[in-house]
């Protein structure tokens, strides 16, 4: 019992905490316990910390911790990196030590020792690929190239000069501040793999988040088919009915079932728990990408049409206002005309609930474009066929 109350607090504290980190903006948890939790583990903790090391070591203590914050999280640097080889080496470990001496098993052949170790190398590849391929870095060299490739929509994207680069700055670019370059087709800097995800690495960054979310479901699957084939190899079910009385049936069995698991086999349970958490995480990020790559939008552009929206149904809705007051205005000096219902009036529907503001993607080309340019970018097409052109 003492193993089963583990694992329900070690489930039920990972769910707060990742339900506080990711949602805790989320209108409905304003002023509860999970905006506060939000608050705590995204600035309080840090905060505190910087107290306390500010009391215990003063101004010096201070600025080398501000020199450590400033390389963690505003330059280059591998750590997320390690961290990342930790995890899936220590994950793989940890599997291999407790599972491998089960294949093969009832469900199961050896050929999965193999398998899983086949399946992490490609993700460790898909890693590698994602983080040491170009993003599309943008240079006086290929400025031309890029700006041919991606015109400017005048909405978001204007015609202008990179402050720190000197060069014209193409549609959908962005100078990172992190890594010092702009980059074509800019989605957001990864700590994970130290680099930006841009035009050029997109397609591996996508790869990536997919193939290991198949390979935490791959895990998830293998670890229950191996508890599965060691139920009926130690002919548990037999035991209990046969020797201990208790009736054939679901609901008598499973608390006994879930109870010897968790004694015998609870390593193989926190791995489990583990992988499906993660596998979440990696769906839903893999879904906002996913949507975003077929509608030809990237993360940066997003939020840059999240604000011109927000910007122009407030402009909308001032000139709408004026309208109204100019109307308004304009009806006192008429004759009075017959008083109107006061149901009509209630019930008439206000001229700012009738304003549509439209997003025009000019980027986005349809579906077998839009999976076609992220596989394939638009810039390498234009470099292959003015270079095809120039031979000719």
């Amino acid at each position: 019992m003492d193993v089963l109350w583990l694992l329900v607090c070690y489930g039920l504290l990972t769910a707060l905490v990742l339900v506080s980190f990711f949602c805790g903006q989320w209108p409905i948890f304003q002023g509860t316990f999970i905006q506060r939790i939000y608050f705590f583990v995204t600035f309080g903790a840090y905060d505190y910390i910087r107290r306390f090391i500010h009391f215990a070591c003063g101004s010096r203590g201070s600025n080398a911790m501000l020199s450590v914050e400033y390389y963690c999280c505003d330059r280059p640097n591998p750590i997320l990196q390690l961290i990342y080889f930790l995890i899936i080496g220590a994950t793989y470990y940890f599997i291999a030590n407790s599972s491998f001496s089960y294949f093969p098993g009832y469900y199961l052949s050896g050929v999965h020792r193999y398998t899983s170790f086949l399946a992490v190398g490609v993700g460790i590849l898909l890693f590698l690929l994602t983080s040491f391929s170009d993003p599309g870095t943008v240079c006086s060299a290929n400025v031309s190239q890029y700006i041919s490739a991606y015109p400017y929509d005048n909405i978001i994207f204007s015609e202008k000069k990179c402050s720190t680069c000197k060069i014209p700055k193409p549609a959908r670019s962005k100078h990172c501040s992190i890594c010092n370059r702009c980059v074509a087709r800019f989605d957001h800097h990864c700590g994970w793999m130290n680099t930006c995800i841009g035009e050029r690495n997109t397609g591996y960054f996508m790869a990536f988040i997919l193939w290991h979310f198949l390979i935490c479901i791959y895990g998830v699957v293998a670890l229950a088919l191996i508890l599965a084939g060691r139920l009926k190899e130690l002919k548990v079910i037999y035991i209990l009915t046969a020797y201990y009385g208790i009736e054939n049936s679901f609901r008598s069995l499973a608390p006994h079932v879930v109870l010897w698991l968790l004694s015998s086999y609870n390593t193989q349970i926190l791995i489990m728990m583990f992988l499906a958490i993660v596998s979440l995480l990696l769906a839903g990020f893999f879904m906002y990408h996913a949507k975003l790559c077929l509608t030809n939008t990237t993360t940066n552009e997003s939020f840059k049409w999240q604000d011109h929206l927000h910007w122009q149904r407030k402009v909308n809705e001032a000139k709408s206002s004026a309208e109204a007051l100019k109307a308004s205005l304009g009806g006192l000096n008429q004759e009075r005309k017959t008083q109107e219902s006061k149901w009509i009036a209630f019930f008439r529907r206000s001229r700012l609930e009738d304003l549509e503001v439209v997003k025009n993607n000019i980027y986005d080309r349809g579906f077998l474009n839009n999976i076609g340019e992220v596989l394939y970018p638009l810039s390498t097409r234009r470099s292959f066929g003015l270079n095809k052109s120039k031979s000719g």
